[in-house]
């Protein structure tokens, strides 16, 4: 018998934090506020995301930054 994949449901903010934390990552540093020009097609993408999308989009860009770490 062939398995299907099942589409998955978005993990909400808190849930991706306590998986992050159960593979051991470090807690991540404090927070800097700041003003960022992103295309409003990107960001109304994120937003129509629903409530978390500052979290992701914050995800995303630590991890693009670890994974460039290593080629300086």
């Amino acid at each position: 018998m062939k398995r299907v994949a099942l589409p998955r449901k978005p993990l909400s903010p808190e849930a991706f934090a306590r998986a992050m934390v159960r593979k051991g990552l470090a807690v991540a540093p404090k927070k800097t506020l700041l003003s960022l020009r992103i295309d409003s097609d990107v960001i109304e993408w994120f937003r129509s995301q629903g409530e978390g999308y500052q979290s992701r989009i914050n995800a995303l860009l630590r991890a693009y930054m670890e994974a460039h770490q290593s080629h300086r």
